[in-house]
């Protein structure tokens, strides 16, 4: 099955009323419903020519339409990958996640992940997120960086998961991205699915299957125009919900794409000041702990790359905002602190 197979099949009457999930979980080319909602997830399954969410309940005569990428090895040996772990105990790790390092096996990255840093770490880790995703709760994408949670076990992996459904972890981002964002605050209410043309790319869409996603900002500091770009502007971003690419997206649809991002932004070199990765990180996490209830807040000062191109721009900062003081404040602590 080098390139892949595709199954199409026709729902029957007696299954009407199953969700999708369910359904591909009990068909015989897939080998359970843990791997039937990855390839959901993934945007490989379609319902009368549609992407639909795992949720997605189908009805007698719906066409349904399976591509089932190639079978690759997921080699879960432990690999010896520096972490900067900021929290550790029976329960828990707080790291902050580098650039460049994928957080799980997947098409393209079956080595060298987050996951076989964690194996070659930790004796233990949490279950259940299924067999290649050990101790994950949640994701950060390759090139963003900051702060991640990893479980130590299933009780406190179930408790972090539950957490971020009911929204009770803070997670907080800061970004720069291209043009001059006039208000000082905004929130951004658009659902995202994946695009039909390109499933590497999400997209605002008003499809059925599209999912609720919401994030509001706070602007930070703002940079003059120069003679390569229209200006930047600094922003956090608060997540409320939790949704591939969230952040990137959104700010693409506001028409400020985050400066150096290659998947959704303007690829100009010189607009993006060199940076080849999408300047988005995750600087600040705050929650409870699943076991103890003690109140955890983590602030990460940014990496290297990004501070440097923040004191680049410096001559061409036209003020910076009240919640700047307070944001960038506390990062300049945390970097005190290191």
């Amino acid at each position: 099955m080098s390139e892949g197979e595709t199954h199409d099949f026709a729902v029957r009457a007696e299954e009407a009323g199953e969700r999708i999930d369910k359904l591909l979980g009990d068909v015989d080319f897939l080998p359970s419903r843990s791997a039937a909602a990855r390839l959901l997830d993934g945007g490989f399954v379609r319902v009368d020519g549609q992407p639909v969410t795992k949720s997605h309940v189908v009805r007698a005569g719906e066409r349904v339409s399976v591509f089932v990428p190639p079978a690759q090895p997921s080699d879960l040996t432990p690999e010896d990958i520096p972490l900067d772990i900021r929290y550790e105990d029976s329960d828990l790790i707080v790291l902050s996640k580098q650039a460049d390092l994928v957080v799980h096996p997947a098409h393209g990255n079956w080595t060298g992940t987050l996951v076989h840093a964690l194996l070659h770490h930790a004796e233990a880790l949490g279950t259940l997120q299924g067999e290649d995703r050990p101790g994950i709760v949640h994701r950060l994408d390759k090139d963003t960086t900051g702060l991640m949670m990893v479980a130590k076990n299933d009780t406190a992996q179930a408790a972090l998961s539950e957490a971020i459904k009911i929204r009770s972890i803070d997670r907080r981002y800061i970004t720069l991205v291209h043009g001059y964002i006039a208000p000082d605050s905004g929130l951004i209410d658009a659902p995202i699915a994946r695009d039909p043309r390109d499933r590497l790319r999400m997209h605002v869409s008003e499809a059925e299957h599209a999912k609720q996603c919401v994030t509001t900002f706070r602007v930070l500091e703002r940079f003059g125009a120069g003679r390569w770009d229209d200006g930047y502007t600094l922003v956090e971003c608060k997540l409320y919900t939790g949704r591939t690419h969230q952040i990137r997206v959104h700010m693409v649809y506001i028409n400020h794409a985050c400066v150096g991002d290659q998947l959704y932004g303007r690829r100009n070199v010189k607009a993006d000041r060199g940076l080849e990765r999408q300047f988005l990180h995750a600087y600040r996490l705050e929650l409870t702990h699943p076991s103890t209830g003690e109140e955890l807040r983590f602030v990460d000062p940014l990496p290297e790359d990004l501070a440097k191109l923040l004191r680049e721009l410096e001559p061409d900062s036209l003020g910076r905002t009240e919640a700047g003081d307070e944001v960038l404040g506390l990062m300049q602590e945390a970097a005190d602190g290191k």
